[in-house]
């Protein structure tokens, strides 16, 4: 007999919090995201797919509006979004996507929620940014902060995305990058795509800040 989503969401939800609670997690450059949260201003957070598991185990009191597809997957995950304490707003690159986005930019705006974004999901190609959180920043007047997550011990899927679940116990390292504007003019398809190079490249630049070579290099 096949469990309804509505029931498994709290099992795997209760099971992520165990897990998450035996890693040992570092956090680099967290006080600017802090400042901008204490000053009541909404911001959009950026990282790769494969990196998510452990982010937001770190939240704290962030209130999250996040995109997810309106896929049969995506239907569970939302379930399991919504337990861990996020909205979710239903759309994907493929399929609702916009509407989506300008749905979270309202949700920004008016009620000061946080957006979160997977910049390569839902397909991929993995490591390369996709132009919805610039779109999304753009549109709810917030600032981009990029985040990398970097796993001492991992197991690695043999998905599009190779995602990575950390193992119990083993260190986590969350990178926070500078938060900062686009383009506040325009959003012309020439400037969506230089804003949309501009994030990879900061993305990839949090590299360093973890003692590894940029993926760009």
């Amino acid at each position: 007999m096949k469990i309804p989503p509505r029931l498994v969401a709290p099992l795997i939800h209760a099971l992520y919090r165990l897990w998450c609670s035996t890693l040992r997690i570092r956090e680099s450059n967290r006080a600017p995201l802090d400042s901008l949260a204490a000053d009541g201003k909404p911001m959009v957070l950026c990282l790769w797919h494969d990196e998510l598991f452990s982010l937001m185990h770190v939240r704290r009191d962030l209130r999250i509006v996040t995109l997810v597809s309106q896929s049969r997957d995506g239907e569970f995950l939302a379930r399991l979004l919504q337990a861990l304490g996020l909205l979710t707003a239903r759309g994907s690159s493929s399929r609702g996507g916009a509407s989506a986005l300008l749905q979270a930019a309202r949700l920004m705006r008016e009620e000061k929620y946080n957006g979160c974004l997977t910049l390569d999901g839902p397909r991929g190609p993995r490591h390369q940014a996709k132009d919805g959180a610039v779109f999304l920043a753009f549109h709810a007047s917030a600032p981009i902060v990029p985040i990398r997550l970097f796993m001492e011990k991992a197991k690695v899927f043999r998905s599009w995305d190779r995602f990575q679940l950390p193992l119990p116990f083993s260190r986590v390292h969350i990178i926070f990058g500078e938060p900062y504007y686009v383009s506040p003019t325009e959003l012309s398809p020439e400037a969506l795509e230089r804003e949309r190079l501009d994030l990879q490249k900061r993305l990839n630049a949090l590299n360093l800040m973890h003692g590894v070579p940029s993926e760009e290099e």
